[in-house]
């Protein structure tokens, strides 16, 4: 066989769908958005096989490590229809950070996984740059991941999205704790919009509204309804480690993620106890009545679906509650912990 029939013949990487060089020029490109997320304890550069962190620098006496994981979920679909990827990164690690610090631990690091059919490397980089802006808005740093390019897997335009989170806690100071009892307050901070849960649905209701993603939001002024849904998640991290720094009265908390109140809040409390909540002290961002209006959505169908408008509970001691209050800045009064299992709701929801 001639040279020129070896090379006629013979296939690359490159040509089963996967450019080994544009994963790299990504590697490259996103390398300053990762050095901004440096904190003590990582030093590592990327590109290695794996992310270094040295625990000890950090200062921690008899810590606990504590690991999260999760995705965005079909959010995706709206970040990709309407093409904007800025802040699904920011998604990416609020659901894990969030989810560390509601066991009293302080985020560490932080690793993305990006899967897609063919790299676009400016999408791939706008996401990634969401993701490093998540880790400073969490105190955590970006020290690695992975970037998968697998044709046939992913059509046209798809890509997902996976993370995972490291963090660490004083084995004394473990959440949720023991002494919960009825009485205790229940706190509630706002959340930004629907953070990242209940997308499938979200995205039935605008199919029936007859919206597109670059309408006019109706609910949101000056936003198209892309923009507006894409509001990303809120990170409660460092609110919350400066509340539990400076107050011994929190006793848990709870991420108000898919689920919404009726499933998430009974998680942190023996199952002995229940929640009394009052569904009218707190406001509810415009974007639910929407979504229950058009969607023509029960209430308690919104309550064990949507954050709608509390994105994280604080449960704390009765006699500390205002101390609380005024160490968490947005923070509502919103019930109490009950001796009746489950969540009982009063009041109404401001849809």
């Amino acid at each position: 066989m001639t040279p020129s029939q070896q090379d006629k013949n013979s296939l690359s990487y490159k040509d089963a769908g996967v450019d080994i060089d544009a994963g790299n020029a990504l590697v490259d490109a996103i390398k300053p958005l990762a050095a901004m997320t440096k904190r003590l304890g990582a030093n590592s550069d990327l590109g290695g096989f794996g992310g270094l962190f040295d625990l000890k620098a950090c200062g921690f006496k008899d810590p606990l490590l504590v690991a999260a994981n999760d995705g965005v979920g079909t959010k995706l679909k709206v970040a990709i229809e309407s093409g904007q990827h800025a802040s699904v990164g920011i998604d990416l690690v609020a659901m894990s950070v969030n989810d560390l610090v509601v066991q009293g631990a302080e985020p560490l690091f932080f690793l993305d996984y990006f899967a897609c059919g063919k790299l676009d490397v400016e999408v791939a980089k706008s996401v990634i740059a969401g993701i490093a802006e998540g880790c400073l808005q969490a105190g955590c740093a970006l020290i690695g991941g992975e970037t998968a390019e697998m044709p046939g897997m992913y059509e046209g335009d798809d890509y997902d999205l996976a993370g995972f989170s490291v963090g660490a806690v004083e084995r004394g100071a473990v959440l949720p704790l023991g002494n919960m009892q009825a009485g205790d307050v229940v706190l509630g901070l706002p959340s930004s919009g629907p953070h990242s849960n209940g997308y499938s649905l979200i995205r039935k209701i605008v199919e029936i509204s007859g919206l597109d993603y670059a309408s006019s939001a109706p609910f949101a002024e000056g936003q198209s309804l892309g923009e507006a849904l894409l509001t990303p998640t809120r990170i409660y991290v460092k609110p919350l480690l400066a509340g539990l720094k400076a107050s011994e009265g929190i006793k848990g908390l709870a991420h108000i993620t898919g689920g919404g109140f009726t499933e998430n809040l009974p998680r942190v409390v023996p199952d002995d106890l229940g929640f009394d909540i009052d569904l009218g002290t707190f406001e509810v961002p415009k974007v639910f009545g929407w979504l229950s209006q058009t969607g023509g959505i029960a209430r308690d169908e919104m309550l064990k679906t949507f954050n709608c408008g509390i994105g994280m509970a604080v449960i704390v001691a009765a006699d500390q509650a205002d101390d609380v209050l005024d160490l968490l800045e947005g923070a509502v009064r919103m019930g109490e912990i009950i001796d009746q299992p489950g969540v009982h709701y009063r009041g109404e929801l401001k849809l």
